[in-house]
């Protein structure tokens, strides 16, 4: 019934008690995952989690709050997108929150995934925090709109939203939106269109009310599809089967692999 469109499962905070999320997430019904690559050096332990579950995805890139790890070059990520279970490329973007200028590498790493995502013809998955002229700007000048994807765990304003939506993106909407002061986030939550919504936990961060403060994990996902169902004045089976329709709709493959999944 759900869909965590953005988790870090790899990760050992979640790997450690691997069999224990699992069941949490078969109880809550969140039937697909999505792994998010953050480095080339750990994209081999992401593809080990996912293959671990026939149905799982994953994403090739690198996040741009890593400065110390191999910059990825187009042929790198078109290599690793060639895996039938690589859905997307990224996670990429810019996050000025935590870095200075000069950050010249980290807009030159999120134009070459950019790059990559029109030729291997994925949609991307962009992180973006106290960033949003350049990231809009970067999109812009490199065609974003031909492959399309998702701004993740987005925390930015209405009107940056409406621009990523007009270049043919979704919003993912995360467990921030239960958060007391997160009204920013709550009122993109009420106004993208339910077509181009999504839903994730980002796990193991940001833990949704009531168990804030804790390691997330996937099945907490429905607490995020409850919060936004709450603020639409809708049913949360309405914002789950909407946000599960948007999933395969915008990373295409995932939906081959659940097919093949199927006929095992």
């Amino acid at each position: 019934m759900f869909v965590d469109s953005h988790c870090h499962l790899d990760f050992p905070a979640l790997t450690e008690k691997f069999d224990e999320v699992l069941a949490a997430m078969q109880r809550n019904q969140v039937e697909q995952a999505l792994v998010v690559s953050v480095t080339l050096e750990d994209w081999p332990r992401v593809m080990q989690v996912v293959e671990r579950q026939p149905h799982w995805v994953a994403s090739v890139g690198v996040h741009p709050g890593y400065e110390a790890v191999n910059q990825p070059s187009i042929a790198d990520l078109l290599e690793r997108a060639t895996h039938p279970r690589v859905v997307a490329i990224g996670e990429t973007g810019l996050d000025y929150y935590y870095q200075q200028e000069p950050l010249d590498w980290q807009r030159e790493r999120f134009r070459i995934h950019i790059q990559a995502a029109n030729q291997a013809q994925l949609p991307l998955i962009i992180h973006t925090r106290d960033a949003p002229d350049d990231t809009l700007r970067i999109m812009q000048e490199e065609n974003a709109q031909q492959c399309g994807g998702v701004m993740h765990c987005f925390t930015e304003s209405w009107a940056m939203a409406e621009a990523a939506l007009d270049l043919g993106f979704y919003i993912s909407i995360s467990g921030i939106v239960t958060f007391k002061n997160a009204q920013q986030v709550q009122e993109v939550a009420t106004k993208v269109p339910l077509d181009r919504l999504l839903i994730e936990t980002d796990s193991p961060y940001l833990a949704p009310v009531p168990y804030r403060g804790k390691t997330n994990d996937p099945s907490l996902v429905v607490h995020v599809a409850e919060k936004i169902a709450e603020l639409r004045g809708i049913t949360v089976a309405e914002v789950a089967q909407s946000s599960k329709e948007n999933f395969y709709r915008l990373f295409r493959k995932a939906e081959a692999v659940v097919q093949a999944a199927q006929v095992l």
